[in-house]
């Protein structure tokens, strides 16, 4: 979970009682993720009996925007007329090449020079890439477009994790994941025990973190260009308990160990072995959160034969031992 998130909270955050977030509403925008996010900030002001947050709704031009369900909320004006919002987040939906104007650019690169923070939700990611907004940054979009995204923006940092909060932008997936960042973005601002309570009241189990990857086919993530890595990964996690060593993976899909490394430090960033780990540590890790398997038998059914190695690794990537993990649970 996010503990800091200094382009909002420049002060402490009795420096401001209410804090404002605005809301871009694309064209075919997803209804769900949108109103799943307002949702943790009318929560957070419920049980805190306070205005912790206020937030609007707008287009660009204050006319108003069907959703991708064919709803139509009421707007709170257009873009232009705000000038007290300290976070700005785009939701974006269906066919968002299609909505991204030179005005909407133009409007939210007006935004980022007065240094508000900007966020997208959804395909919202689009929009602040296309802007140019997101250079330099890591980010998230829906598991649909990161292939696409990574075609169209080369230079970006784009993960495939649920979201991604990097400085002053805040992306994420779509779906209920907007409930996780605005849950850490919550935590980063009026602490984790209102998160629990936010998070109790919507009978979520846990609040994911920016670890969490999106659970997406490789293929999407990839395209159909890749076939030989889509199998690679697919024979990864075919093998979870005993796993195959680099050069069998390899030979099985027919290249070189070699090529195999390149491929896998291309497209997904990091060395096959380290993400053959973190499957490893993911299927544990859900094993932990979901079963009561003892810890030792997680370890062994993931690959690992002793258990301070898997101890380890598991604290390496998820800053907790599998023990507090448990017991977070319990």
């Amino acid at each position: 979970m996010v503990d800091t998130v200094d382009a909002v909270v420049a002060e402490s955050p009795e420096a401001y009682e209410t804090m404002h977030i605005g809301f871009l509403l694309m064209p075919e925008y997803t209804l769900s993720t949108f109103s799943n996010a307002v949702s943790v900030l009318r929560m957070a002001n419920r049980l805190s009996d306070k205005e912790l947050y206020r937030y609007s709704v707008f287009s660009l031009d204050g006319e108003s925007v069907v959703s991708s369900a064919g709803l139509e909320l009421k707007l709170d004006g257009s873009l232009k007329s705000v000038d007290d919002m300290q976070v700005l987040i785009v939701c974006g939906g269906y066919n968002i090449k299609d909505h991204c104007t030179r005005e909407t650019l133009e409007a939210l690169r007006a935004m980022d020079k007065k240094n508000i923070p900007l966020g997208g939700i959804c395909t919202g990611s689009y929009v602040l890439a296309s802007a140019g907004l997101l250079d330099g940054y890591r980010s998230t979009i829906h598991w649909e477009n990161i292939a696409s995204m990574r075609e169209q923006f080369p230079k970006l940092n784009i993960s495939s994790s649920l979201f991604v909060i990097d400085r002053d932008r805040y992306t994420c997936s779509g779906g209920i994941s907007s409930i996780d960042l605005m849950l850490n973005l919550v935590a980063s601002i009026h602490g984790h025990q209102l998160v629990q309570q936010i998070s109790e009241q919507f009978t979520c189990d846990r609040v994911r973190t920016e670890k969490d990857p999106q659970r997406a086919p490789l293929q999407y993530l990839m395209g159909a260009s890749q076939p030989r890595l889509v199998d690679a990964v697919t024979l990864m996690e075919a093998n979870i308990e005993e796993p195959l060593s680099l050069d069998e993976v390899a030979e099985y899909v027919g290249i070189s160990r070699r090529q195999l490394e390149r491929l896998f430090n291309r497209y997904l960033h990091c060395a096959p072995s380290r993400y053959y780990l973190e499957l490893r540590l993911s299927r544990a890790r859900l094993l932990l959160l979901q079963t009561s398997i003892p810890v030792i038998d997680v370890a062994i059914s993931c690959g690992f034969s002793t258990a301070p190695h898997f101890s380890k690794c598991y604290s390496d990537l998820y800053g907790k031992p599998p023990s507090s993990e448990r017991r977070a649970l319990s």
